[in-house]
């Protein structure tokens, strides 16, 4: 039997897309310096609110919060972030919520897709925005890092530090 939403819980999910969102917007000002670009954190972020909220709610802060960062501080990508970033927050939402039981381990498969589709969506994009697919495959393994990097650490958050156990507990708790 499914549960009726109510208005509390659609300001919560509001609350806690926006929070994330506006995360992954000052994640992305901070960056390594790498050949050929920059290294960003805002995987982190992005993969820990697809595994957390559902597939809307993951690309609002997945696609916009990326979209958003570009904008503000490197807008060349931007439209890149959005398309490659919303597809790969709501693809690993959408995998998730497939799996609701034993979602530890469904989401290690749900993540390397995800990843996967960073790394693809980047290296194309990079190709087509810079002209050259040499400035895209001089980005690669940074990218393939950003990817897994990003993935195991919202792993890590959700499952070993009990982030998603925590989340779960907070929005059932409708006062």
């Amino acid at each position: 039997m499914k549960m009726q939403k109510t208005s509390h819980d659609r300001v919560r999910w509001l609350c806690v897309c926006a929070m994330l969102m506006a995360v992954n917007i000052v994640m992305s000002s901070f960056s390594v310096p790498v050949p050929g670009g920059h290294l960003y954190l805002n995987d982190i972020i992005i993969d820990t609110a697809a595994l957390l909220l559902d597939p809307l709610g993951a690309f609002l802060v997945g696609g916009i919060g990326a979209f958003l960062g570009d904008f503000f501080f490197y807008p060349t990508p931007m439209f890149v972030s959005l398309v490659t970033r919303g597809a790969q927050a709501a693809v690993i939402a959408l995998l998730m919520r497939r799996h609701t039981k034993k979602e530890e381990l469904a989401s290690v498969p749900a993540l390397a897709v995800g990843a996967l589709i960073g790394i693809v969506g980047f290296t194309l994009g990079r190709a087509f925005v810079y002209g050259t697919p040499s400035a895209a495959l001089l980005k690669l393994p940074y990218q393939i890092l950003m990817g897994v990097g990003g993935a195991l650490i919202a792993w890590l958050l959700c499952w070993k530090c009990g982030l998603a156990r925590a989340y779960r507990n907070w929005r059932g708790s409708v006062e």
